[in-house]
Order: structure tokens, then C-alpha cells, then sequence
């Protein structure tokens, strides 16, 4: 499915990789080329025609990403260098100021370390507690385990869409339904979610998203931080400096800009900004119904194909999404990796940055494949004959 449009396709590779980073259509590298070749000037800045189309083609991009997600207003998209950033300034630029000590924020074990690790610090430095929602025994959530975890002291829910490695896609309208009730908020982790699903931000009613553009076949370096509004407004800057601030005379005068320039300090990936609206642009014309279509009737055909070979210890059977996590009995992951690439196979091996998962799965580290609409019947049946053959496997590692 639309293979032609990436130039590492036309290569003899393999790649399965999708939930680390996509492959770049060449509509999206010409696009970013464009920018550097014809037009390469700074953004908000130049009062030239130069300048002007710059401004043109990056507040393009935040119309698209609005449209993309249905946010209410253009001020609510604010650019960063991807998920990792965005629930860095989420967590230091609005719950520090909002939490006390004692206030509990739910997790999961199966969260992305950018997910953990800004509440962990947050919990080390003013007190707050960290929880974690029970995962079932297909390690999902579930909102009667949510229901269960929460206290009287949760004051925040937050969880990815859809997870790295389990690939469960969470019920996040039923989450942000039952945390509002008890004046809870919700940051969601969209990394893995918004490339593969559409995604209503006012339907899902969710306070604050963070998503990646690299992982929806867009650029690297390049995210969104999506917030309500009159949270935004109250979301302070970690970053200052040039093009966020209105004037400064002395540390008491300092007057910052509007959403969502004051969030967007120093001079952005403007190349990078201007391809993930050509991005955005080529995924709206392939349509998200049909790529989570398209990665569903690959991921059966994947699992259908596992399900038979002994040695292959799958972890999660049931998903819905395009990940499918397991184990060759025996072989340490990344030693699997390392003999599918010697056929030109790539593949994710590890703890894939969800470190406390082992607790809940009881397995420190997992081969991973994650499809994406690219991906082939054929690339699949290439790499079960390579799985299949367990002797081969082991003489390969020696």
C-alpha cells in the first residue's frame, strides 16, 4: 500500500520498525527540501517576502494539526521536538504549579519512560505520589481498574492511547468521562496513537495530548503539545527566550506573548514544521480508516502466522493495534534481532522505554514488530520462514 512514495522501499529492506520512528514519503523530503533550497529564512521574524512565506507555510501546518486532531482553536497547538518535550512542559510547566504534596498522579507499568519519568522527578521534588492502574491479564486497562485505583487524592490520570509494546488501545473517552466527574485531569500519550487512529481531542475530551511527527511518517525533531485552552493558558514557559516575549526591561517587567507563540521559544524546526504539514496532507489523502484497516488484516495475518511455531512465545495475542511483542524461547532478544538483520529485517529488541513493564509481564525484554500500512503480506511470510527454522536461529548465533 503506497510503497512507491518511499525511497528506502525501493531497497532490498524489510522494515518493521514503525513504533520507533516511520519511513519519510519523498513527497514529505521535497517538501523539506523545498524550504531549505527556496526559501530558507528564520520564522515570525523578517518583514520580506522571504520571511512571509515561511509564516505562511508554518501557521499552514498548525491549521492542518488542529483540523487533524479537531482542536477548537489554533492556540492550542503548540509546536515542540516531539511527545518527550511536550509531556516534559506539560508536567514541569503546568502540574508543578498545580500539585501538592500528597496528590496522586495514575500510571500504568506499561507507560513509555517520557510518560514516567517527568513524575517521577516531579515526585522526588515537591512530594506528589505515584499509583498505578492494575493491568488485566492481556495486560489492558481496563476502566474498572480505573475505577478501582482511583482515591480521593488522584488529581491526574495519565496514559498513552495506545502503548509500545502491549499495543492495547485504551478507553479514553470512558477514562476522561470518569476522571472529570471527580475533577481529575488526563494527559494523553498520543506517540503511538494519532499515526494510526483518528483522534478527536473535543470528543475524547482529554486536558492535555503530546504525539510525535516522526512516527506518522513526518520529520524528527518535530511535535505537538495540544492543550484546552484555559489550561494552556495557565501552562508556564521552561524555555525562554527570542520570539515568546513581548518586551523585557528588568526581571519585574517581562511581558510574554500569546498562545501559542510564548510556548514556542528560539527559532522552532521550521523545515521541519513545514513537512509534517505535507505529512499531514498525504496521510488525510491514504485516510486513517484505512491505514488502521490495513495494519489490523497484516497483524491477524502476522499472528496467524506465529501462533504455530513452538518456540515463539507471543506476549500479546490480542491487540488492536499494529504491534505484535514475543519472544524466541531461549534466544535473547536482541539476538533475534541481530540475525533478521542479516537478511535485511528490521526489528525493535529490548525493553522498547517501558522499563517497569517487566513487573507486570514478567520478561525484561521482547522482540517487537510494528506494522504500518506499507508493510506486506509478502515482508511477513519473509520473516516467518526465518522464525520457523529454530536450528537455523541458533547456528547463527554462534
Amino acid at each position: 500500500m503506497n510503497r512507491e512514495d518511499f525511497p528506502l522501499l525501493q531497497e532490498e529492506i524489510i522494515y518493521f520498525d514503525n513504533g520507533a520512528t516511520s519511513l519519510k514519503p519523498k513527497c514529505v523530503i521535497d517538501k523539506m527540501n523545498d524550504y531549505y533550497t527556496n526559501y530558507p529564512a528564520n520564522a515570525h521574524r523578517g518583514d520580506y517576502d522571504l520571511s512571509y512565506k515561511v509564516d505562511k507555510e508554518y501557521e499552514e501546518t498548525r491549521q492542518l494539526v488542529k483540523d487533524f486532531i479537531h482542536a477548537e482553536y489554533l492556540e492550542e497547538i503548540v509546536f515542540t521536538s516531539g511527545t518527550t518535550e511536550s509531556l516534559n512542559m506539560i508536567v514541569d510547566g503546568f502540574f508543578a504549579n498545580y500539585l501538592e504534596a500528597g496528590d496522586e498522579v495514575l500510571l500504568t507499568t506499561s507507560e513509555h519512560a517520557s510518560n514516567v519519568l517527568p513524575w517521577f522527578r516531579l515526585a522526588k521534588k515537591i512530594g506528589i505520589k505515584i499509583s498505578y492502574i492494575p493491568l488485566d491479564s492481556n495486560y489492558y486497562v481496563t476502566i474498572d481498574n480505573v475505577k478501582k485505583a482511583i482515591t480521593p487524592n488522584t488529581k491526574v490520570i495519565s496514559l498513552a492511547g495506545i502503548t509500545n509494546v502491549i499495543g492495547d488501545i485504551r478507553p479514553i473517552k470512558e477514562i476522561s468521562k470518569l476522571a472529570h466527574e471527580q475533577n481529575i485531569f488526563v494527559v494523553l500519550d498520543g506517540a503511538q496513537m494519532v499515526p494510526h487512529l483518528k483522534v478527536d481531542v473535543k470528543d475524547l475530551d482529554v486536558d492535555f495530548l503530546a504525539f510525535s511527527a516522526h512516527k506518522m511518517c513526518g520529520p524528527t525533531g518535530v511535535g505537538v503539545l495540544y492543550g484546552k485552552k484555559e489550561l494552556l493558558e495557565h501552562l508556564e514557559p521552561i524555555t525562554l527566550g527570542g520570539g515568546m516575549n513581548e518586551s523585557f526591561d528588568n526581571p519585574d517587567e517581562v511581558y510574554l506573548k500569546s498562545l501559542p507563540s510564548r510556548l514556542e521559544a528560539g527559532t522552532r524546526n521550521i523545515a521541519g514544521v513545514i513537512g509534517f504539514g505535507e505529512t499531514i496532507r498525504y496521510l488525510n489523502k491514504i485516510g486513517l480508516e484505512n491505514i488502521h484497516k490495513r495494519e489490523l488484516n497484516l497483524r491477524k495475518y502476522l499472528i496467524d502466522k506465529l501462533i504455530p511455531i513452538k518456540h515463539i512465545d507471543l506476549i500479546n495475542l490480542e491487540s488492536d493495534s499494529g504491534i505484535v511483542t514475543f519472544n524466541v524461547s531461549g534466544i535473547f532478544s536482541q539476538d533475534v534481532a541481530y540475525y533478521l538483520n542479516k537478511y535485511n529485517i528490521c526489528v525493535r529488541a529490548g525493553n522498547h522505554c517501558a522499563k517497569i513493564l517487566k513487573s507486570s509481564v514478567g520478561v525484561n525484554n521482547t522482540v517487537r514488530i510494528s506494522l504500518y500500512f506499507y508493510n506486506t503480506y509478502e515482508e511477513i511470510d519473509n520473516l516467518i520462514e526465518l522464525l520457523s527454522d529454530y536450528d537455523k536461529i541458533v547456528k547463527e548465533m554462534i
